[in-house]
């Protein structure tokens, strides 16, 4: 069963503790790892579960959390508004953000 969060803040700190500790960014081919210099295409990558915020104010600061896990063994979160990425990166890379919303 997937767990639930309070707050975004509250889960990035809650699954870093679980390993989940590099911070991607959405690239036009994949996602990338500033920390380490590493790119990782779509087909690398493996979204384990996704988590969906809504701004309590705001419905615009709505957000969605991605857990992943690359090829390689980093493990790590990207934080995207929620449908922001459409348009931006390549269909591969949308693709294997479209999660099963059930």
């Amino acid at each position: 069963m997937k767990k639930a969060y309070e707050s975004l803040s509250v889960a990035i700190n809650a699954l870093r503790e679980e390993g989940y500790t590099c911070d991607f960014n959405l690239r036009e081919k994949g996602l990338k790892n500033n920390k380490r210099g590493t790119l990782h295409e779509p087909q690398d990558l493996r979204v384990i579960t996704y988590y969906r915020f809504e701004g309590k104010t705001n419905p615009g600061d709505s957000s969605v959390l991605y857990v992943i896990e690359a090829a390689n063994g980093e493990k790590g979160l990207l934080v995207d508004a929620y449908g922001a990425y459409s348009g931006q990166i390549s269909q591969e890379m949308l693709d294997k953000l479209k999660m099963d919303k059930h």
